[in-house]
């Protein structure tokens, strides 16, 4: 007979594979729908009859989708479970994405691009907490890093189909627009084998069917975590995560990830722009530059993940960004020197983007991990939202510098609030992580779990 092991301390196998690259389809395909936007906008401000207020609405639709879509799943999935909208959400937003390719007026690809936003929050939420709780702790960190890499790797194919059909004729845009459906679709097979979360089953007290489940993926040895009173969690309660327990580490996943990805996305759905008003002669030298360095940050950062601390690589990568995007704005290095130092920043925050997937989940207790998921997206995507909206306004009205010096503010607020109170989860057993906690601080180390041994 096998010696008994707990749940989060089990080989990698091929069912943990299989989870994780079901799940990279949502991250491609959002990483794919907020690249591409940038240039299919400026080849439909023709035909569409775009001006900057339209381009700054189009630009950030997805973004203010995703607020919605996360601030809703989050509760849902803490109360109904994680399986049904992962098996199901790519194949609406698949239907979705091909409908953009018959938008007519700027007010119908608006609505389109919003309810793509809407689904991807979905899955933003359920990915994340099911890949988490799938996941064997000493992987945890490299297994979601990989959904950053698909995240990267959309984002980065979508600039490079974008100039590969923009010259195939008058319909370029819509076809660019149309095939962020293709990755939804083919990950949708793989994810009807993914069964509903153990550890979510055991918060519920549904106890036989967390261990039918781990028995016929992981065998009879597998022993999961006890929980002592499983009816004390009826269900998510958003209040719970401003509780005196949890409101610091909810402050702590909202603001790390806004600051982090206000930059981001306002520079990189407009890099052309930006790198226009920067005297960049060659947009398309100086975008490739960005998004190729983009993967390779996003590469970096899965090979570091597990090896450096959460807290050190938070705190790290926000002031080395802030550096690199200030020697940007203001180094004056010349077009050749600017597409490298863009390249640079593109690279170390591509890196630290890892941690949106990896740290938010160990952020919050079973019960709470889908709701505290999606308000730290939300927070990040209204941010993000206003940030990509206001940017080419911002640029055409203050100037490249005057922009760029906000986001170097937006990073440095980001790495001293995380260097005054975030927390170090890099060995944390999401099990031991209690519903009892979010009650009483004093439970916060044991909880009212325990592992069978």
């Amino acid at each position: 007979m096998s010696k008994p092991i707990s749940f989060e301390d089990i080989p990698l196998s091929r069912f943990h594979i299989r989870t994780v690259v079901s799940g990279t389809g949502g991250q491609f395909s959002d990483g794919f729908v907020l690249g591409i936007i940038g240039i299919a906008v400026s080849m439909a401000a023709g035909p569409l009859q775009l001006n900057a207020l339209w381009m700054g609405l189009l630009g950030a639709a997805s973004l203010a989708g995703l607020f919605l879509g996360s601030l809703i799943a989050g509760p849902l999935a803490d109360k109904h479970g994680r399986r049904t909208i992962f098996a199901w959400d790519m194949l609406l937003f698949a239907g979705i994405s091909a409908s953009q390719f018959f938008v007519n007026t700027p007010e119908q690809l608006l609505v389109l691009r919003l309810l793509l936003g809407l689904i991807l929050g979905f899955d933003y939420v359920v990915s994340k907490s099911l890949v988490t709780e799938f996941a064997p702790r000493q992987y945890r960190g490299r297994l979601l890093s990989i959904l950053a890499a698909a995240w990267a790797g959309g984002y980065v194919a979508a600039y490079l189909l974008g100039f590969a059909v923009r010259d195939t004729g008058s319909d370029a845009w819509r076809v660019m627009l149309a095939l962020s459906g293709i990755p939804a679709l083919l990950v949708l097979p793989l994810r009807m084998g993914v069964p509903e979360s153990p550890i979510w089953l055991m918060a519920k007290g549904r106890i036989a069917e967390a261990k039918e489940i781990v028995k016929n993926k992981f065998g009879p040895s597998v022993i999961l975590p006890e929980v002592m009173t499983p009816a004390a969690n009826s269900g998510s309660k958003l209040a719970d995560l401003f509780s005196k327990r949890w409101r610091k580490n909810t402050l702590v996943g909202c603001v790390f990830y806004t600051c982090q990805v206000i930059p981001f996305f306002a520079l990189g759905t407009f890099s052309p722009r930006v790198l226009e008003a920067l005297n960049v002669q060659d947009k398309f030298v100086g975008g490739l530059v960005y998004n190729v360095l983009l993967m390779l940050g996003a590469i970096l950062g899965l090979l570091c993940i597990d090896r450096i601390s959460r807290r050190a690589f938070l705190i790290g990568t926000f002031y080395l960004s802030a550096v690199g995007l200030a020697a940007l704005a203001y180094g004056g290095f010349g077009p050749i020197g600017t597409i490298i130092a863009f390249g640079i920043f593109a690279c170390v925050l591509a890196a630290a983007v890892n941690l949106e997937f990896v740290y938010p989940p160990e952020l919050f207790p079973t019960h709470l991990r889908a709701s505290g998921i999606g308000m730290a997206v939300a927070a990040s995507r209204f941010g993000s939202a206003f940030a990509t909206f206001l940017l080419p306004i911002a640029v055409q009205n203050l100037g490249v510098q005057t922009a760029l010096g906000v986001c170097v503010g937006v990073l440095l607020i980001g790495g001293v609030f995380c260097h005054l109170f975030a927390p170090e989860t890099s060995s944390q057993r999401l099990a031991s992580m209690s519903p009892q906690d979010a009650e009483s601080s004093s439970m916060a180390t044991t909880g009212g779990t325990a592992v069978k041994q």
